[in-house]
C-alpha cells in the first residue's frame, strides 16, 4: 500500500516478548489479524506512530517483523502519523483529542509508556497501549480488540487523568487512523425518511470531507457512521484495497477523512464534539465507543464477509440464530382497530403461515388515546376501548389460533398531548423558555435522568411481567432532538452539553437491564427505518428495520447498500401493499433477510394466498443460508438494470440466488448474458431449480438442470429475466 517517496522500509529487530528495537531502543507494536496488519511504533522522542496498515507483514527468520516508516523533510518529522493526535502542542492537523486542563492550560502531550496484549481466546486478543501527558497526570489508553479469523479490528480509547479538579474534553474520537496510498475513495451515504443508504463516491482531495450528525436521537436519519475507503483505486467487489468502518454509537458521530500536505490520509472517528464539551472529575475515566473496521485486498465483497461474520458471532444478538416470520397489522389497520379485527388478523396469520402477530402503534393511552401520531405517547396503558380486555386477553386469543404475539413501542418519547407530559415536564428534553419544535408531533425524553431510565425500563418490565408469553417486541424511536436541555442536568450541576453523550448512555442502561432480565426475547431496531441502526445497539437487539419505504424496487437499493455492512439475518424485510409490482416480486425481494407481512391477507386472491403459502414453505428450508451463508454480489443494480446476487453456505453445498430487473422500461425482451456465480465449490456438481413460481406459471428453465461448480462460476447461468420474468430465484443444491 505504502508507495511514498518519504518511506523507506526499516527492518526492525523484535522479539515476540517486548518488540524493543536494539538499535535504536524503539518499541513496535503490531496489532495482527490473520491476513492483516496494524503496526505502531515509537520515535526517538517518545512519541507514538502508526508505521503500516494493510496486508500481515512477513516475518523473518529469527522472529523479526518488516515495519515501515515515516520520515519527513522538515522539522516536524514523523508527527502526521500518531495514532492519536492530542491538540495544543506539536499538531498542526485535526486533533483526536483536545482539552483544558483543570488551570485552564489547552496544551496536551501524550507518549508512549507501556502496552500489553491480553489474550481472550483462541481467536480474540486485545492490546492495550498506554500513552501519558509528560507535564499533567492526564493519560489516554488506546485498546485494540482483534478477531484474528474474521479479520476486524475494533478499537476505542480510555481517558482518565488525576488533576485537581475537572479537566474540560472539547474533542474526544474513538480512532486516528493513518494511511499511504496514490488515491483514496471513499464510498459514503446520505438520505432521509424512504431514501436510507443513497451512495456517493468521493475522490478524496486535500483538505477535510466530514460525515456526521448532530441529531440526537435518531441520529442516521441523513447520513449513517458507515463508509468504505478503497486505496490507490476504486476498489470492486472482488478487486482492489478497501477498508470499510462503522462507529458503534446511537447518537451524534464525526468522521473526518484529511488528506495531509504529503498526500497521506488520516480517519478521525468519534463522538461529534458539536455541543458535547465534556467536564471529566479526576480518576473518572471515560470511555468511548467503538470503531470497527476491517480491511481486504481482494475487494468489497470480502470485506463485507468479514463483517458479517464477526457480527454474527460477536455482535448481533442471537446473530447466529434463528428468527420468526411475522405479519404486522400495521397496513391492514394503522390505528383503526379493536379486538375483533385483531383476533381476525391472528386466523390470517396462521393461515398465511407464518409465526408470530405484531401489533403495532395505536394500543395505548385513555385520556388521551392514540388514535393517531398527536397524542398518547407516553402513557402506556391499554386503550380500554380499542383492548377492553388488555394485552393478556389478545395474547390468549393469538396462542388460540396457533400463533405468537410481539407488540410496538416507542418509549423514549411523548407527545405534549398525554398525561405524562403533563406530570412530569421537568422528564422531557425542551428548553423552558422558548418554543417547542416537534418531530412527529413528539419530543425525546430525557434518559440521561436516572428517572426517566427508571421509567422507560418500567414500559418494557411491565409488558414482559403482566404478559410472560410476549413473543417479540419492536422498538421505535421516530424524533430527533430539537432544544437540546436537560433539567436533570441542571438540577444536578452539570453542564447541558453533557445531554448528547448521557442520552445515548443512559438507552444502553436501559437496554441493559432489559436483556439482563429479559435475554432472549427477540427485538426489533427501528427509527421511522434505519434511523439509529449501529454495531453498539444491536447488542441488544436480534434485527433491524431498512426503511419504512417498502416499495420493492427501491428495497432492492436499500437492502443492497445496507449489506455491505449489516447481514442478512439482521435485514427485516416486509411485504406491503404499498407497490405496484406483482406479490412474487414484493415477496422474493423480502427474502433476502428476515421475512415479514404487512398486508391485508383477507385482500389476497387464491392463487396469491397459495404463493404466499408455499413461498413461506420455501424461505423455512432455505433461511439458514441466507441467515448465516456467505453473500456473493454479482452483478450491481446501479450499473446494470437488474441485480443478482447469491448466499452460499459454509459447507458450499446448498445456495441460493436472487435476480431481479430494476426498472420497467422492459416490457417482455430484456435478457440479460449468463450471470457468472461465486462461492460455490468448482468440483462439485449442483442441480439448479427455480423456486417460488406464481400458481399457473412454470419456469423457462429446464427442471433437472445439473452443472459443476466450475461451470457456474466461470461461464455463468442465465437466469431469463424480462418484463414478464422481472424476479428470478434459483435454488442450488449438491448432487452426489
Amino acid at each position: 500500500m505504502f508507495k511514498k517517496p518519504q518511506l523507506f522500509i526499516l527492518l526492525i529487530v523484535a522479539t515476540c516478548s517486548n518488540y524493543l528495537v536494539q538499535a535504536q531502543q524503539m518499541v513496535t507494536i503490531p496489532i495482527e489479524t490473520a491476513k492483516n496488519s496494524l503496526v505502531l511504533q515509537t520515535d526517538k522522542d517518545n512519541r507514538l506512530g502508526i508505521v503500516h496498515f494493510g496486508k500481515k507483514l512477513i516475518k523473518t527468520a529469527d522472529n523479526a517483523i518488516i515495519a515501515q516508516e515515516f520520515r519527513y523533510n522538515d522539522s516536524n518529522a514523523g508527527i502526521y502519523n500518531s495514532p492519536y493526535t492530542p491538540s495544543g502542542t506539536w499538531s498542526l492537523v485535526e486533533p483526536a483529542i483536545q482539552i483544558t486542563h483543570a488551570d485552564g492550560n489547552n496544551s496536551l502531550e501524550l507518549k508512549y509508556v507501556s502496552h500489553q496484549t491480553v489474550k481472550i481466546d483462541d481467536n480474540v486478543t486485545q492490546t492495550n497501549i498506554l500513552l501519558k501527558d509528560p507535564a499533567y497526570p492526564v493519560e489516554v489508553t488506546l485498546c485494540y480488540k482483534v478477531y484474528a479469523k474474521e479479520n476486524v479490528i475494533e478499537q476505542w480509547s480510555l481517558i482518565k487523568h488525576q488533576e485537581k479538579k475537572n479537566i474540560l474534553m472539547q474533542k474526544y474520537a474513538s480512532a486516528n487512523m493513518y494511511f499511504s496510498a496514490d488515491n483514496y475513495v471513499l464510498h459514503h451515504y446520505h438520505g432521509g425518511w424512504g431514501e436510507e443508504m443513497k451512495p456517493e463516491e468521493t475522490l478524496l482531495t486535500a483538505g477535510i470531507k466530514t460525515l456526521d450528525s448532530k441529531l440526537g436521537t435518531r441520529a442516521n436519519l441523513f447520513q449513517p457512521p458507515t463508509f468504505m475507503l478503497s486505496f490507490d483505486r476504486q476498489a470492486t467487489e472482488d478487486e482492489g484495497k478497501v477498508m470499510l468502518g462503522t462507529l458503534a454509537w446511537s447518537g451524534n458521530f464525526k468522521i473526518d477523512f484529511e488528506m495531509d500536505s504529503y498526500h497521506n490520509l488520516r480517519v478521525l472517528a468519534g463522538i461529534n464534539p458539536h455541543a458535547s464539551e465534556y467536564s471529566l472529575a479526576p480518576n473518572q475515566e471515560f470511555k468511548t465507543p467503538s470503531f470497527i473496521s476491517t480491511f481486504s485486498e481482494n475487494g468489497k465483497g470480502e470485506a463485507s464477509r468479514n463483517m458479517h461474520n464477526w457480527a454474527r458471532k460477536y455482535r448481533i444478538l442471537d446473530g447466529e440464530g434463528s428468527r420468526l416470520t411475522l405479519l404486522n397489522n400495521w397496513e391492514a389497520t394503522y390505528f383503526d382497530f379493536d379486538e375483533q379485527k385483531l383476533t381476525g388478523l391472528f386466523k390470517d396469520g396462521k393461515k398465511l403461515g407464518v409465526d408470530l402477530f405484531l401489533l403495532d402503534d395505536g394500543w395505548f393511552a385513555n385520556k388521551y388515546p392514540r388514535n393517531g401520531d398527536v397524542a398518547g405517547l407516553g402513557d402506556w396503558q391499554e386503550n380500554r376501548k380499542k383492548l377492553p380486555n388488555g394485552i393478556g386477553y389478545l395474547m390468549k386469543e393469538a396462542t388460540k389460533a396457533g400463533i405468537k404475539f410481539g407488540i410496538w413501542v416507542e418509549p423514549e418519547m411523548v407527545n405534549p398531548k398525554s398525561e405524562l407530559y403533563e406530570q412530569h415536564k421537568d422528564w422531557v428534553i425542551r428548553e423552558p423558555e422558548r418554543p417547542e419544535h416537534y418531530f412527529r408531533n413528539q419530543l425525546p425524553l430525557d434518559l440521561s435522568n436516572p428517572e426517566v431510565q427508571d421509567f422507560v425500563f418500567g414500559v418494557l418490565d411491565n409488558l414482559f411481567t403482566k404478559n410472560p408469553d410476549l413473543a417479540f417486541i419492536k422498538w421505535d424511536c421516530n424524533a430527533v432532538t430539537y432544544n437540546a436541555h436537560s433539567m436533570y442536568l441542571l438540577k444536578q450541576g452539570l453542564p447541558q452539553t453533557h445531554l448528547y453523550v448521557e442520552y445515548v448512555k443512559g438507552l444502553y442502561k436501559v437496554l441493559e437491564r432489559i436483556r439482563a432480565k429479559f435475554p432472549k426475547v427477540p427485538m426489533m431496531l427501528c427509527s421511522g427505518g434505519g434511523g439509529r441502526v449501529d454495531y453498539e445497539a444491536l447488542k441488544y437487539f436480534t434485527e433491524f428495520w431498512l426503511s419504512d419505504n417498502t416499495d420493492p424496487l427501491e428495497r432492492v437499493f436499500i437492502q443492497w447498500e445496507n449489506s455491505y455492512f449489516y447481514p442478512a439475518i439482521a435485514h427485516c424485510n416486509h411485504i406491503t401493499d404499498w407497490s405496484k409490482v406483482g406479490l412474487k416480486y414484493r415477496t422474493d425481494v423480502a427474502m433476502m433477510g428476515k421475512m415479514g407481512y404487512d398486508i391485508v391477507v383477507s385482500q389476497l386472491t387464491e392463487k396469491e394466498l397459495k404463493f404466499s403459502q408455499k413461498a413461506l414453505e420455501n424461505y423455512k428450508r432455505i433461511n439458514p443460508v441466507i441467515w448465516k451463508g456467505d453473500l456473493y454480489r454479482l452483478q450491481n443494480p446501479w450499473d446494470k438494470p437488474f441485480a443478482s446476487l447469491v448466499f452460499s453456505n459454509e459447507n458450499q453445498d446448498h445456495a441460493v440466488m436472487f435476480n431481479y430487473l430494476t426498472t420497467n422500461r422492459f416490457d417482455t425482451g430484456y435478457n440479460p448474458t449468463p450471470i457468472k456465480l461465486k462461492g460455490l465449490s468448482p468440483n462439485k456438481k449442483y442441480s439448479v431449480k427455480e423456486i417460488n413460481l406464481f400458481p399457473g406459471t412454470t419456469s423457462s428453465l429446464k427442471s433437472d438442470l445439473v452443472y459443476s461448480g466450475d461451470y457456474l462460476m466461470n461461464i455463468g447461468i442465465n437466469p431469463e429475466l424480462s418484463g414478464r420474468r422481472s424476479s428470478v430465484i434459483l435454488e442450488l443444491n449438491e448432487v452426489k
